[in-house]
């Protein structure tokens, strides 16, 4: 395959075995990267472009490692109790006091990754991607914020006729998502808001670029699975399912709609990056909800949910 410095990006993870991002079984590579701000967002590790340093101290023994390879002076123990403070204040994100760190209390997420070496993991479950129909999954953040590379794993992935599905906000250039078209079996667009109003509210854009990006790339026949994150309280009302159907109904090009209940498993990684989880304690959905929001869909969508 060959890497050059335009086939290189940073990735924050690589997940084999992947069951939930597309058919089949797939590896998912997550991109780091995005240009919106959800309150809901279930991987706040994604968001910024640069790596980060993740911070757990229940790993902590008080060793001191990450004190002698600092070189800003970020890490302190308190000589009472060995307690260990962390100021990000003048953290550079170098990464030497997670290499340090030999019991994973600080870890770097994100890296700089060529093609080649995505690829050597993508391929190692290839076997499973025949039988299965799975194949390679881009995901982030919002893997088309970094294009080239984005465009690079897929011709990788294409050229050892593995399937490829890219799961896109769809907050990019019109450009980008074109010239991933051909490469690209299947698409998992985001739908998160439909009102334009409270979609700048929740996730820092009004998403009218998202709403013509979606409606550009069913004209070019891409194949697409619509995903709608749904969040007790703040897009679950009946208004804005008879907008996703209305929606759904003017596209030729959906396949299947997929409702994505909201969940608080993330509010730890926050934690784990010194920040707040923005909602707080919205609570995840019971059943009966859920089964509720499928069927306020299925009514109206002649597709499947």
């Amino acid at each position: 395959m060959g890497d050059n410095p335009q086939s290189a990006g940073t990735v924050f993870d690589v997940q084999r075995f992947s069951l939930h991002d597309g058919p089949g079984i797939r590896t998912t590579v997550f991109l780091k990267g995005c240009p919106l701000r959800c309150l809901w967002c279930h991987n706040p590790e994604s968001i910024d472009f640069r790596p980060e340093i993740g911070w757990r101290p229940e790993h902590c023994t008080g060793c001191g490692a990450c004190i002698e390879a600092c070189p800003e002076g970020c890490h302190q123990l308190s000589q009472e109790d060995s307690h260990h403070r962390f100021d990000r204040a003048d953290c550079t994100r170098c990464g030497r006091c997670a290499e340090a760190c030999a019991f994973g209390a600080l870890t770097r997420i994100g890296k700089r990754m060529g093609v080649d070496e995505v690829m050597t993991e993508v391929l190692k479950d290839r076997a499973y991607y025949k039988t299965s129909g799975g194949g390679l999954t881009l995901s982030g953040g919002e893997p088309l914020a970094q294009p080239e590379f984005a465009e690079a794993l897929l011709s990788a992935a294409r050229s050892e006729g593995i399937h490829t599905a890219v799961e896109t906000s769809g907050q990019v250039r019109f450009q980008t998502l074109e010239n991933m078209v051909e490469l690209t079996d299947l698409f998992l667009f985001d739908l998160k808001e439909t009102d334009p109003a409270r979609h700048e509210t929740y996730s820092g854009m009004d998403g009218q670029l998202i709403r013509e990006n979606l409606q550009r790339l069913n004209a070019l026949g891409a194949d697409i699975i619509l995903r709608c994150p749904i969040i007790p309280t703040l897009n679950d009302r009946p208004g804005h399912f008879a907008q996703i159907s209305d929606l759904v109904n003017s596209l030729s090009h959906i396949r299947e709609v997929h409702v994505m209940p909201y969940h608080p498993f993330a509010s730890h990684k926050y934690s784990e990056l010194g920040k707040s989880a923005p909602l707080g304690r919205i609570e995840a959905p019971d059943e009966p909800q859920k089964k509720q929001w499928v069927h306020a869909l299925k009514v109206s969508c002649p597709v499947h949910i």
